[in-house]
């Protein structure tokens, strides 16, 4: 079977991680492009624009296409709404643009939902059809997975799993809502939590998510009553995702799902007590494995997955 060659360019609000993927998931050439300097939508093209074209450089074989992970709402690769961090990119068709600069077949979607991809084809969830994938950092993304598929609803405009209300006209979130998930099981929120119950904790940047883990590990009481907190809004909030799609994995992503084995198994026990039986049966709460490759890696599955016949996953 002939070898098949991916261009993945994963945009954050910073920084473009690119590189060339091939079907089973190895990284042949990436590379990290700074945004600092670029102050217009028209200079982060022609970045993304260089970058394709360096990937498309570095083999000497054809490229079946680029796979673009890109913040906020994507749909028939125009980007509708939510780069919030990014200059303009509101109602730009950008992988028409790309496609007729490059020549390339182009693909989009929103990044989380590629980074969910990514673990799913080549990263923790390999092998599974149904995946629920959450991001919890300084807020909470994720991804749905349904049949080997990515689920976004009506025009891709769903699966804000940060966006669940956990508690009825409770706390204010970034979105403009109240009570979300994000607003109680995020890493600001843990932050927010330790640093309210624990008198006299300077707000400076070495107290962070990594900061209150060790805490907890030490048994320090403000810390496990924050982390104690977090497990529960966590785990009401990704019971609520098995008890409507019943995944054989909830693949959890971020920084704080590297703090060890203790984190994924405190949010599983207090989902056997929480969620329908039945629908929680096969349900396993694992941490993700790709770390920051998983966005470029999902930008690469994502061509594979809509300009290949055959099933890559099973290569």
């Amino acid at each position: 079977m002939d070898q098949s060659y991916a261009i993945g360019i994963d945009v954050g609000g910073s920084s473009l991680k690119c590189g060339v993927v091939n079907q089973q998931g190895e990284i042949l050439y990436s590379t990290l492009i700074s945004l600092k300097k670029a102050k217009t939508q028209g200079a982060i093209i022609a970045l993304i624009v260089e970058a394709i074209q360096t990937c498309a450089s570095k083999v000497k074989q054809p490229i079946l296409g680029v796979g673009i992970g890109f913040p906020g709402t994507i749909y028939n690769n125009k980007i509708i709404a939510g780069a919030d961090n990014l200059p303009g990119f509101k109602q730009l068709a950008l992988g028409e643009i790309l496609q007729d600069v490059t020549r390339y077949n182009i693909i989009m979607d929103n990044d989380a939902n590629l980074m969910g991809l990514g673990e799913m084809s080549f990263g923790a969830a390999k092998d599974c059809s149904d995946v629920v994938f959450l991001t919890v950092g300084t807020g909470i993304g994720g991804a749905v997975m349904i049949d080997n598929k990515l689920y976004g609803g009506f025009r891709n405009r769903g699966t804000e799993l940060g966006h669940i209300i956990v508690q009825h006209n409770g706390l204010a979130c970034a979105c403009g809502a109240k009570g979300c998930l994000e607003a109680y099981a995020s890493v600001t929120a843990l932050l927010k939590h330790y640093q309210f119950i624990h008198p006299g904790i300077p707000e400076t940047d070495e107290v962070d998510g990594r900061y209150i883990i060790e805490k907890y590990l030490a048994g320090e009481e403000y810390a496990v009553k924050a982390m104690e907190l977090h497990f529960d809004y966590l785990a009401t909030g990704i019971t609520s995702f098995i008890n409507i799609f019943s995944p054989e994995k909830i693949v959890i992503g971020g920084g704080i799902s590297e703090a060890g084995a203790f984190y994924t198994r405190e949010i599983e026990r207090r989902i056997k007590t929480l969620a329908v039986p039945v629908a929680s049966l096969h349900a396993l709460v694992v941490p993700a494995k790709l770390g920051n490759k998983a966005g470029l890696l999902g930008c690469a599955a994502n061509v594979f997955q809509k300009f290949k016949a055959f099933d890559y996953l099973t290569t």
